[in-house]
This record gives C-alpha cells, structure tokens and sequence, in this order.
C-alpha cells in the first residue's frame, strides 16, 4: 500500500496542493483520482457532479508528459483535442493559446517547440476541456518564472469560477489553495492530516 489511509474532501473552489519528495505517491494518487489505475480500497466521487458521467470524464489530467504531437503544430494540437473531445472551438483554441503565449508559435510544429513551450502546450488543454475538476502533476516543470505565475493565475480563475484542483508539485506555486497536504510527512501520509 503506497498511500495508506488518505482521506480528504474537496469542495467546489479549493484546491489543494499535494507536496512529497519524489516516491511518496503523489503521481499514484492523481492517476487513482482519475482513474487511470485502481485503488485497492476506498473510493473517488465528484460531489455535484454529473451522475451520468464517470469522474474520468469531469476531470482534465495533465501528467508529465505533455502530451503533444510533435508533427502538428500548436494550433493542430489544441485542434486535434478539441475535435476528440468534441469541443465547439468557436475561438477556444486562439484564447488559449494566447493566455499561455503562445500565439506566436501556433503555426510552428510542436517537434521544434522549447521545452517550456510544449509544456503550455500541454496545459493548453485545460482551458478547452472546462473540466470542474484539475489534476495536475508537477505542472510548472519546464516553465520559466513568467509562465509559473501565468499558470497560477489561470489556476487561480477556475478556482474562482466554482472549479476544483489538486496539484502535486515540489516547486512553491500560489493558486490560492486551501489546503496543503505533504505525503512526505509521516503523520499526513498516515492519516491525511491537513496543513
């Protein structure tokens, strides 16, 4: 059992950052969040959500990877995305490809994008998908000190905005959160003690 005996709540407009050094489960336990892998006891429920919906499909996941196609460039990118998930575009992809700065390589192919580009790229797909629930896994990795505080604002909106979002990260990021969980510590990891 990696993460034992961790349980929390998490209201419309909070956040919660979760902090650890590497190997204490931070990634697991997004991943169980999004149900990308199965939690051997307990159970993950979106309150207020969509019944008809599993919380896989109110939920936007961003992991490592940025997950961007490096033959499209970053206009094609958000556009692939929005035509899978079945996204009215009317706009959506300009707007954020602009909140993140990228508006001047939307043209180019994501294979010759910066490192800290791909990575806006990535967290592009949060504003497309208007999901009420973000998890993020280390979203800041790869960003210069502009993009940071770019992100943290837009995280900061859609908390505003009624929406949810649990962040894992070893970097300090002010989203507003409400609360602060580190699996590192014995006595948070042992009984999801908040800060």
């Amino acid at each position: 059992m990696l993460i034992p005996e961790l349980s929390f709540t998490l209201g419309a407009a909070e956040g919660l950052l979760v902090q650890g050094p590497n190997g204490a489960g931070k990634t697991t336990l997004l991943r169980a969040i999004a149900g990308l892998l199965q939690a051997e006891a307990g159970t993950t429920r979106l309150e207020g959500g969509d019944d008809e919906k599993s919380l896989a499909e109110q939920c936007c996941f961003i992991g490592h990877l940025n997950g961007v196609k490096p033959s499209f460039t970053a206009s094609e990118n958000l556009r692939f995305i929005a035509a899978y998930f079945e996204i009215d575009d009317d706009g959506a992809v300009d707007e954020a490809l602009a909140t993140f700065g990228l508006e001047a390589v939307a043209h180019v192919p994501a294979a010759y994008l910066s490192a800290g580009q791909k990575r806006r790229l990535g967290l592009c797909r949060l504003l497309l998908m208007r999901r009420p629930l973000w998890l993020l896994d280390e979203p800041s990795v790869s960003l210069d000190l502009a993009s940071q505080a770019v992100l943290a604002g837009v995280i900061r909106r859609h908390l505003t905005a009624g929406g949810m979002a649990i962040v894992s990260t070893h970097m300090p990021i002010d989203i507003g959160a409400t609360r602060v969980i580190d699996l590192g510590s014995a006595s948070d990891a042992a009984h999801g003690v908040w800060q």
